[in-house]
């Protein structure tokens, strides 16, 4: 495989990964690539995971500081999480072994917004990076890299490590040359600029990564593929959700607000986005373009149909049928895809200028508009806030999707107040639920309160809410924002001491 690896003196430093391995220390920050399950590295975390439960069975202390760009994969956080090997970790997660290792007290945790990640690596405030470990299709002549399925913060830890570990794929498409598109205009304060991006199909950038040669230690050379998994079918309240959220657009065109094409769409991933992008597919829209974070399986259908002229993101998140699509078209697709740093994708300048509508999913509501994203019951984490908050700050409108109760409807996602606070009141626009939307938009908290109950929440526990809020209304001293702080988080309190939150 060296011919994916042009430039001669870098080929001199093909290694194995437990070579690689072997020159990692005990407390060593490492910045790994990887955004969703793509482009991650694939060798190097499991010859590093061996030999930190080799260190372990000796006795021996051996932690490493784990950054990335977002979520990677088992063959990543799960096979360090699996020996304990993971002292501290940012930003975004979903590996379950990882989460456990995160709520069981082993690993710290430390949630950022994907915006502000690798700025604030940037910065300096986590110390020095000592390794950067990221993935390539190819390595040019002149040395450069041509990165593969995700970008995400590869160029901070680039530019920051003291040296590099690069994984060269085989798997992944050559033809994905020419799709990244890598900006290197960051600066700190006093001496930032403005980002220079007033359409979603706008490029930047180049397209390699640029990289010092001499701070280059290893290269390994895989031939695995990315994490891909299959999208569970599209539910029934998925398409409920989805409808009232595309009803809800056709409304804004109509009331002139947005234009005929929409504006540039963010959705985050899973039942809810792909129903959402399943009828943008089946609607009348067309010259549609996106500014999000991955692109997902209904993105390349909205492609193929013509329908999606520019999706401009920072890592793919597909199922194993279209990542081999993607593999076999790449030299298509990039006429239409963009793969920029999450510190571009993310970027709050960039978004707000854009006019983005974003749609992003939630653990929970409470009945004045605040949302909780990322922790069940107010202590378990389930994966972070990932660029939500970035995307809901910023957008030129934002909605919150749900189903309106969980586990099997024990857990309403309507309450009298959210049990951690991700985005606040000032922040989302519309929740949707398979019940219905409320739009908050101008509206204070007493105007909110029974709009979200009413439209949002389950009949189950609608009366329960209202009675809630008569009852706060009634004796709270101060109006504006009537709670009764004894009981207003009684509803988790009784799940987890009787299953449900349902009254008995």
């Amino acid at each position: 495989m060296s011919e994916r690896i042009a430039n001669a003196a870098l080929r001199q430093k093909v290694m194995s990964a437990d070579d690689a391995a072997a020159l990692i220390n005990d407390g060593d920050q490492i910045g790994f690539g990887g955004f969703t399950g793509s482009g991650y590295p694939k060798a190097l975390p499991g010859a590093l995971a061996k030999r930190i439960k080799e260190s372990h069975d000796r006795g021996e202390k051996f932690t490493v500081n784990v950054f990335t760009g977002a979520s990677t994969a088992p063959e990543l956080d799960g096979a360090l999480a699996s020996v304990d090997g993971i002292g501290w970790r940012m930003p975004y997660l979903s590996d379950p072994q990882m989460r456990g290792k995160i709520n069981d007290g082993t690993s710290y945790y430390t949630d950022i917004h994907l915006s502000e990640s690798g700025m604030m690596v940037r910065q300096g405030f986590f110390g020095k990076v000592d390794y950067a470990v990221i993935e390539a299709t190819r390595i040019t002549e002149d040395g450069d890299v041509v990165l593969t399925s995700s970008v995400g913060n590869n160029a901070v830890y680039c530019d920051v490590a003291d040296k590099l570990i690069i994984e060269v794929n085989s798997w992944q498409s050559e033809d994905l040359e020419g799709m990244h598109d890598i900006y290197g205009g960051f600066a700190l304060p006093p001496n930032r600029v403005p980002i220079p991006i007033t359409h979603p199909g706008d490029r930047i950038g180049d397209k390699f990564l640029h990289v010092p040669q001499n701070k280059v230690a290893a290269i390994i050379e895989t031939d695995g593929p990315d994490r891909n998994t299959p999208f569970k079918p599209i539910d029934d309240d998925s398409r409920k959700i989805a409808g009232f959220l595309l009803d809800f657009y056709d409304h804004e065109v109509k009331q002139g607000r947005i234009p005929k094409n929409l504006l540039p769409l963010q959705s985050g991933v899973g039942n809810i986005p792909n129903a959402v992008l399943d009828g943008l597919l089946h609607s009348d829209l067309e010259h549609l373009t996106s500014y999000t974070e991955v692109i997902q399986d209904g993105m390349i259908d909205l492609i193929d149909a013509g329908k999606l002229d520019v999706a401009s993101a920072t890592a793919f998140s597909l199922s194993p049928e279209y990542a081999h699509k993607m593999n076999e078209n790449a030299a298509f697709y990039r006429d239409h895809i963009i793969l920029r740093p999450q510190e571009i994708s993310n970027h709050p300048e960039v978004i707000r200028r854009l006019g983005v509508i974003g749609a992003n999913g939630m653990i929970e509501a409470d009945i004045y508009g605040n949302v909780n994203s990322t922790h069940v019951m107010g202590s378990r984490m389930m994966n972070g806030i990932g660029g939500s908050g970035a995307f809901t700050r910023n957008a030129y409108i934002s909605a919150f999707v749900s189903p309106s109760t969980a586990n099997g409807g024990a857990i309403s996602a309507i309450v009298p107040m959210v049990s951690h606070v991700d985005h606040t009141e000032h922040d989302g626009m519309v929740i949707i639920t398979e019940q219905g939307i409320a739009d908050l938009r101008g509206l204070a908290p007493r105007q909110r309160a029974p709009k979200i109950i009413e439209n949002c929440a389950h009949p189950d526990y609608r009366p329960m809410l209202m009675d809630y809020y008569e009852r706060a209304l009634r004796d709270c001293k101060f109006k504006h924002t009537p709670h009764l702080l004894g009981e207003a988080y009684s509803w988790h309190t009784r799940f987890l001491e009787t299953g449900t939150m349902k009254e008995s």
